[in-house]
């Protein structure tokens, strides 16, 4: 499955970034498949693995403020993986083909 999910704690500033940073520490720790961008980060791996991720990321940013916004989606596509590159990769395919056309 891939797990995309945004986590900040909130009623603590303009910038979130320190706090943020310790999720992405968290995730980058795990050893999962992943990927941050500028709204996002992706985690590809079983049910149990990912949300345990998410779980400790929400924490590690609960510990910047008393409240932790979280969004998260879920693509469950059981027997499939090497998602999170591999959906990327067919997309950039299609635009090739598109544009040789």
């Amino acid at each position: 499955m891939l797990v995309a999910f945004s986590v900040a704690p909130s009623g603590t500033g303009e910038s979130v970034a320190e706090a943020v940073a310790d999720a992405v520490a968290v995730v980058r720790a795990s050893g999962l498949p992943n990927s941050t961008d500028s709204m996002f980060t992706t985690i590809e791996g079983e049910w149990e693995e990912c949300f345990d991720v998410v779980r400790r990321a929400c924490e590690a940013v609960g510990r910047h403020g008393n409240r932790v916004s979280l969004v998260l989606k879920a693509d469950i596509r059981p027997g499939h993986t090497g998602e999170i590159t591999g959906k990327v990769e067919r997309l950039e395919a299609a635009l090739t083909r598109q544009q040789e056309q």
